[in-house]
């Protein structure tokens, strides 16, 4: 079993609660190592696991799990959690798991799941729309679809990713999330490929080959899966397109850190807006 066998690692730390009187990780952990990394399995795949079983008409139930140890991890180490889909059967999917510690296997497993109805748990064929979803990941092909256009056409969508993020979330005022500007500006929607927004944002032409992006919003299940780096790269592209010279924004002080890694620099004061810290940020386009 080796690390190149697999296109997705979830990264982990090992913490004191994990280990045993031994001082190496207690056994039965590793099978939530398994879980932690198949959930950001779901996430890469842009699936909120959620929304996609209700939309599927099903669940997934764990049928088998088994575990085999090679070597022991221990407190602090960093590890890497590999999956892979194995092979998708009429009911049923096998994911094989694997934990690292640099190069080195440490354990590795595998999880059967059945489909099946979530009220009687019998089990259902699995749907062609997840298992094309799933062979697509497999084969390297992009999750999201990156849309770009007017609000006539992406507004209905943007706005329940907006009222989501900013009004239930972080309790802004609903009459804040839109305004007169969004039917002059460009906006970009990212989609996955079963039909689901997830994220969404805003260009505004200021003049004098300067724009802002705003109204960036993300669904909170897929952040730190690169969904909302592509809506704002989208956005850039069409500031470069057009000609613009200066990108500015104004983020979220718990933002920054996304958008210094996007190449944003910070310029002014922090001050206030809708009651949340913000800070001018620029780059070029």
């Amino acid at each position: 079993m080796k690390r190149g066998d697999f296109r997705f690692h979830e990264r982990l730390r090992v913490r004191w609660a994990e280990v045993d009187m031994q001082q190496i990780v207690f056994n039965g952990h590793y099978l939530l190592y398994f879980d932690t990394a198949v959930a950001g399995y779901w996430r890469a795949m842009a699936l909120p696991t959620q929304e996609t079983m209700r939309q599927l008409g099903g669940d997934m139930f764990v049928r088998k799990a088994t575990v085999e140890y090679l070597a022991s991890a221990r407190m602090d180490e960093q590890l890497a959690v590999g999956v892979r889909c194995d092979r998708i059967g009429n009911s049923s999917m096998s994911f094989v798991c694997a934990v690292f510690r640099g190069e080195q296997c440490l354990v590795h497993g595998e999880l059967v799941y059945v489909f099946a109805d979530p009220a009687t748990q019998t089990s259902r064929p699995v749907p062609p729309a997840l298992r094309t979803v799933l062979e697509g990941f497999e084969a390297g092909e992009p999750m999201v679809e990156l849309r770009v256009g007017r609000w006539a056409d992406l507004g209905e969508a943007a706005q329940r990713i907006r009222q989501q993020v900013f009004v239930d979330e972080q309790h802004i005022a609903a009459g804040l999330q839109h305004d007169a500007a969004d039917a002059d500006c460009l906006h970009a929607l990212a989609i996955n490929r079963m039909g689901l927004p997830l994220a969404t944002g805003r260009l505004q032409q200021l003049g004098g080959g300067v724009a802002r992006i705003g109204r960036m919003a993300v669904l909170p299940v897929v952040r730190g899966s690169g969904v909302g780096r592509q809506v704002l790269e989208a956005l850039a592209a069409e500031a470069r397109s057009r000609g613009d010279q200066e990108l500015l924004l104004q983020a979220q002080m718990s933002a920054v850190g996304f958008y210094s890694r996007a190449g944003f620099a910070t310029r002014g004061p922090v001050f206030e807006e809708a009651g949340i810290p913000h800070v001018e940020m620029a780059r070029a386009p």
